[in-house]
């Protein structure tokens, strides 16, 4: 169970903890340094997910629009002279 444990972890779980609070402290300056709270990191990454949403999702909406307008053009013309053809004998 141990090494599992350990497997897991990439090594014993004292020295995970230890890495992990001193990674924690590095990070802890540097953002105290930078002037950013946690709930600035917070909110700056919620503003990224909702920029990526309406980013994609804006796009396709965008893009479906185009696609039915086109069609609204496209598929008349092409049923029309597909008739055409037909009422001239060739195919």
């Amino acid at each position: 169970m141990a090494g599992r444990i350990d497997s897991f972890l990439g090594g014993s779980p004292l020295s995970v903890v230890i890495r992990l609070v001193i990674l924690s402290l590095i990070v802890g300056v540097v953002l105290s340094w930078l002037d950013w709270s946690p709930r600035d990191v917070w909110f700056a990454i919620e503003d990224f997910v909702r920029w990526v949403w309406f980013s994609l999702f804006g796009s396709f909406q965008r893009a479906t629009d185009y696609f039915l307008l086109g069609a609204a053009i496209v598929i008349p013309v092409f049923l029309i002279s597909r008739f055409l053809k037909m009422g001239r004998g060739t195919r």
